[in-house]
């Protein structure tokens, strides 16, 4: 007897798929296991779930419980399941796939080979695109972008003109907003900021009740924790840095200057 996939099973799924080439064999496989519509289900019925002046075109296919409404749009190969939901203007394309609960609204894009799921929300006029992955109960809205191989999940938070790209992780009930730039293999997690114009990035964590703002830098293999602040025109570089705040200087490491 077959067995129904997990939560566990699906992220596990998704986290081996994104180690993949785009538009590899098994990389394919995976997602057509993760889409696939139980037999004899009905997609793209309007009044079911296509309506008011919603478009689905190509070969997009709404299915399930799923829902665009308004004057959304859902075109090229996407995939919206579920009881997830595409409306106002937003628009889902390229090969994305929005399941579970998830909601696309307002003018936000969606698209690239993006998987969204869970109750994650991508709203105003936020992009998500390439191969990031949104889900649980995360949120990226304002002007925000999430794109290349990065994650949000849990109940992070990515607004304002933020943007979290490469192999970046934003998760936990970490917030990145204004012009703050967390890239590279970098995690936000916890309930860390990063705000302002500061950046994170390489293999950087920021973590507990830490805050990165100002023109802050924080890169290499720097650990933020406790309730540390780095702002102002700081720049660290390594270390672990747990209490007290740093305004300025570059830095390997608590009282090491680089």
């Amino acid at each position: 007897m077959s067995r129904r996939l997990t939560a566990a099973d699906r992220s596990a799924l998704i986290r081996l798929a994104s180690t993949l080439p785009i538009g590899s064999p098994q990389r394919k496989a995976i997602l057509a296991g993760l889409t696939q519509t139980a037999s004899g289900d009905e997609v793209n019925v309007p009044g079911r779930h296509i309506l008011d002046d919603a478009q689905v075109t190509g070969t997009a296919e709404v299915s399930m419980g799923a829902k665009v409404f308004g004057n959304a749009r859902v075109y090229d190969d996407a995939i919206v399941r579920g009881n997830a939901n595409v409306y106002g203007k937003a628009q889902v394309s390229g090969e994305a796939l929005v399941s579970g609960e998830a909601q696309v609204l307002g003018n936000a894009k969606v698209f690239g080979n993006v998987w969204m799921y869970g109750s994650a929300k991508v709203s105003d006029y936020a992009q998500v695109s390439g191969n990031a992955v949104v889900f649980g109960n995360a949120m990226v809205s304002g002007d925000a972008k999430v794109y290349g191989g990065a994650w949000v999940e849990g109940n992070a938070k990515v607004y304002g003109n933020a943007q979290v790209f490469g192999r970046a992780h934003v998760y936990g009930d970490a917030q990145v907003s204004d012009r703050a730039k967390v890239f590279g293999r970098a995690q936000v997690l916890g309930n860390a900021k990063v705000r302002d114009e500061a950046k994170v990035y390489d293999w950087a964590v920021v973590t507990d009740d830490a805050e990165v703002y100002g023109s802050a830098k924080v890169s290499g293999n720097a650990r933020v924790s406790g309730d540390a602040r780095i702002g102002g025109t700081a720049e660290i570089i390594g270390g672990v840095w747990y209490k007290g705040e740093i305004l300025s200087g570059r830095w390997k490491a608590p009282g090491v200057p680089a």
